[in-house]
């Protein structure tokens, strides 16, 4: 009966842990997304929309904003970080 209380415990502690860390790359996700989405506009009002680095940035958007509805935030986030990279290097002409 102690062990199974234990781990009843154990079970409580690490899906509280698991709860958290997604809502921490919600908000990162939500901000990398808006930040890029007006690089992108940016970068395609100064005439970048043609540049290869422009096409993997608008690809990498639109796979985090897939991945921000079905709650993927870490991956959302990661690939909005990604898509930012990707703009700079298109408004330098790479």
């Amino acid at each position: 009966m102690k062990n199974f209380t234990l781990l009843t415990l154990l079970v409580i502690l690490v899906s509280g842990c698991a709860g958290a860390s997604k809502t921490a790359y919600r908000d990162s996700c939500a901000n990398q997304l808006d930040a890029a989405w007006r690089e992108l506009d940016i970068a395609k009002a100064e005439g970048f929309a043609g540049t290869v680095s422009y096409s993997k940035a608008l690809s990498l958007l639109t796979g985090a904003k897939t991945q921000q509805q079905f709650e993927a935030f870490e991956g959302c986030a990661a690939k909005a970080q990604k898509a930012r990279f990707y703009i700079r290097e298109s408004r330098a002409g790479r």
